[in-house]
């Protein structure tokens, strides 16, 4: 029996969990301010945990990371936490991150090793997913038109994320081809 499939497994997927929801805190202190949506490296921890965990697993460590913030614990961006982090402007790409995590876990679902393809492909879809779901709440908050929320909340970071989600790739390539991460 492999280890996926034993009691061991289970503890060593929910640690990764952990460890994946504690990377993308401390992804969220290192940032550069440019506007209302600083650049963090959240987006390449979420989406490695979709990669290295699967759809579920993935999107439980992103919603443990934002439940922690919820909760009190200072893991946003800033230092921030609280409900109205959430709440606020950048709160969607929070949300748009469980289901991003969600979509990259897709490439990586039942233990298959993650093609480039479908890795890229699965990425490009999370990344959209979170700026859909980031544009829409900056629009909604600061009373801005689709338009200008996506110049102000999508195109600074296009190229940016684009690095994350090919930095993600590998690592989840590389871990899960050695056997390394939950499968």
């Amino acid at each position: 029996m492999t280890l996926a499939g034993t009691r061991l497994g289970a503890i060593h997927r929910l640690v990764w969990t952990a460890l994946l929801a504690a990377c993308i805190a401390v992804g969220a202190w290192l940032q550069l301010p440019i506007g209302a949506v600083p650049i963090t490296l959240q987006p390449l921890f979420a989406f490695l945990a979709g990669y290295l965990l699967g759809p579920a697993s993935g999107a439980a460590a992103v919603g443990l990371y934002v439940a922690a913030g919820v909760l009190g614990l200072p893991v946003f961006a800033g230092g921030k936490a609280g409900l109205g982090v959430l709440l606020g402007p950048t709160g969607g790409y929070l949300v748009g991150f469980v289901l991003g995590a969600a979509v990259t876990g897709l490439a990586a679902d039942r233990g298959r090793p993650i093609g480039w393809g479908r890795g890229v492909l699965a990425g490009a879809v999370a990344l959209a997913v979170a700026y859909l779901c980031g544009a829409a709440r900056l629009a909604q908050v600061l009373h801005l038109d689709a338009r200008k929320a996506i110049v102000v909340g999508v195109l600074p970071f296009i190229a940016f994320d684009a690095v994350k989600v090919a930095v993600a790739l590998v690592i989840g390539r590389h871990l899960r081809a050695r056997g390394l991460a939950p499968g």
